[in-house]
């Protein structure tokens, strides 16, 4: 995947409006900006940041002003009360829209962001829509299994301590640590990996959300159909968010179009980078559905 003609990358940060967070402690939302073109809002998962698209952020940047944010308590955006529920982090996602004058804008998110992505198209507040693996379609004991391997997981992430960096970019623990993740762990970069793996250790509020996501209603889809684009993408390896769960996602968001990733876990964006690219500006690049063409 080409990244030729790489453009200037600019971070800045927002105050969150209607934090709940109490007079004078309204947390700052911290986001990049990168590229030219109508904007494109990327929304990481859980225990990620902005940095989890590095993958794919220059070729999208070629072609779409791509703004990529850190959800509050993850990268660098401090967090607030109901910072570990989904509630607070769609919330906050709805009010950097509303205050960045970004209504309608073309969205992606990732795993809990796409969850987040799903929730803002329910609400009516985006355009073209591309959920990657989405989280809130579980299940029985799917629930059971999803809070119990993540709990584990970064119990056991975290105490490996200093050494995680190193791990990381060693094929064969590599592939140990993220057989639930990728479907082709071994040939990641290990510099990728570790940068993921060590905000996952950091984010404080990981077991919180794990907690409430494991524990909440399933995501609800829009009370009417919508007629904005929207798609779903699944890696047919996916071993945190079952393959199983794409019907009731689809049973949910009946217009929305699913999309299958072959030889592909958890997170397109690592195992299939360019596919992933094609997805989402094929499904956003005729969309008229902002009244912007840049964040001026």
């Amino acid at each position: 995947m080409s990244h030729v003609g790489r453009k200037p990358l600019m971070t800045c940060t927002l105050e969150r409006l209607g934090s709940g967070a109490g007079p004078g402690k309204a947390p700052t939302l911290n986001f990049i900006r990168q590229g030219a073109g109508p904007p494109l809002l990327l929304v990481h998962g859980l225990g990620g940041s902005w940095r989890s698209w590095t993958t794919i952020l220059p070729a999208l940047s070629e072609a779409r002003e791509v703004v990529a944010l850190d959800l509050p308590g993850h990268g660098k955006t401090p967090a607030v009360a109901d910072s570990g529920t989904f509630r607070g982090l769609a919330d906050s996602v709805d009010a950097f829209i509303t205050e960045q004058g970004l209504d309608g804008i073309d969205i992606v998110g990732s795993s809990l962001g796409a969850r987040i992505v799903l929730e803002m198209a329910r609400r009516g507040k985006v355009g073209a829509t591309v959920a990657l693996d989405p989280g809130g379609f579980w299940q029985g004991w799917e629930r059971k299994y999803f809070r119990a391997t993540l709990t584990a997981s970064i119990r056991f992430l975290r105490g490996l301590g200093p050494a995680l960096p190193a791990l990381s970019r060693s094929a064969a623990t590599r592939s140990m640590l993220l057989a639930q993740l990728s479907a082709r762990p071994w040939k990641l970069d290990g510099n990728t990996v570790a940068t993921e793996l060590k905000s996952f250790t950091a984010t404080k509020t990981f077991n919180a959300l794990v907690r409430d996501l494991a524990t909440a209603p399933a995501q609800e889809g829009p009370a009417a159909k919508t007629s904005r684009p929207l798609v779903i993408g699944w890696g047919r390896q996916d071993r945190l968010c079952l393959p199983r769960q794409a019907a009731r996602a689809k049973a949910a968001f009946p217009s929305a179009r699913l999309h299958w990733f072959g030889t592909c876990g958890h997170f397109p964006m690592w195992d299939r980078p360019e596919e992933t690219v094609r997805l989402i500006l094929q499904e956003t690049e005729n969309q008229d559905t902002h009244a912007h063409d840049s964040l001026g």
